[in-house]
């Protein structure tokens, strides 16, 4: 089933998107992604060790060698259940806000989209799909190259950027005058799929997604390509280069972050009992084995 925005308005309200509401969140809105720096917090300091590497190494030759190794696909096979699964033993170490395994927030994610909207079941979906693409840490690639808010490479950074002020320093594309400009390798107003972003969890997905014939609509394909992509969607950042279009592509993605950012808890769902249902919903958009 598509959906088109006007059919819920009342959910794409930008100034309500960006504050939840009080039964989405378990602890207060301020605290989460907090990036504040704390040497004394080893939790903090991961998140900034990661982000560090994330900014040195993501260049233009980077992204696009990415780029040949993984849209090959040939990886590994394997269902959503199985790839799911493998996110048990990963925790994100770009993520300040929950230091549990990933499955757990894909749960919590889904669980909380199916409560706001039960009609919508390939959002429910997207929700407990939407960081299967971390699953690339598994078979050789570093966390710095999979989790974590995107950003377009080949252009100046954007000021929101989490760390911006000193984690760019040694990336040798800022000296690239190719790259280091507003508007960089791209034409203004360009639009979003123009543009090649940091390599990470997002593009793996949708790229997967997209080469195994998945039938969920485009919205959850957009939700999943660019949830990551706060610099844009939260922080205001690269308006230049996006279009009329997404513009509503933005309000989709809000929308969604209110499940993917506030659900995060040390409330634990009861995953095997959930299972029969989203196995469904996998059989339906996503059914049988997928190449990744």
């Amino acid at each position: 089933m598509r959906i088109i925005v006007e059919e819920h308005p009342n959910v794409l309200d930008v100034s309500e998107l960006l504050r939840p509401e009080p039964k989405f969140i378990d602890k207060e809105v301020s605290k989460f992604r907090d990036y504040t720096v704390d040497e004394n917090d080893p939790l903090k300091e991961r998140v900034r060790r990661t982000y560090k590497l994330m900014h040195t190494h993501q260049t233009v030759d980077f992204v696009k060698g990415r780029h040949a190794e993984w849209l090959k696909f040939d990886h590994f096979k394997a269902t959503i259940r199985q790839a799911l699964e493998q996110l048990n033993d990963l925790v994100d170490e770009s993520d300040p806000d929950l230091d549990l395994p990933n499955i757990v927030h894909a749960f919590q994610t889904a669980e909380r989209a199916r409560e706001e909207f039960p009609e919508l079941d390939w959002l429910h979906l997207t929700g407990l799909i939407h960081d299967l693409g971390k699953v690339m840490a598994f078979y050789g690639e570093p966390q710095w190259a999979v989790v974590g808010d995107t950003f377009p490479v080949g252009c100046e950074w954007g000021p929101s950027i989490v760390y911006r002020e000193d984690s760019f320093i040694d990336n040798p594309d800022g000296s690239n005058p190719k790259y280091n400009t507003k508007n960089g390798m791209y034409q203004p107003n360009c639009g979003l799929e123009q543009l090649t972003m940091s390599w990470g969890h997002d593009e793996y997905l949708y790229r997967v997604l997209k080469h195994n014939g998945s039938t969920l609509p485009d919205q959850a394909l957009h939700m999943i390509r660019y949830h990551s992509f706060y610099p844009w969607h939260s922080g205001g950042d690269y308006h230049h280069l996006t279009n009329e279009k997404d513009e509503q592509t933005k309000q989709w993605v809000l929308m969604f972050n209110r499940y993917d950012l506030y659900t995060k808890s040390t409330k634990l769902p009861d995953i095997e009992a959930l299972w029969p249902y989203y196995q469904g919903l996998i059989d339906k958009y996503c059914p049988g084995e997928l190449e990744f």
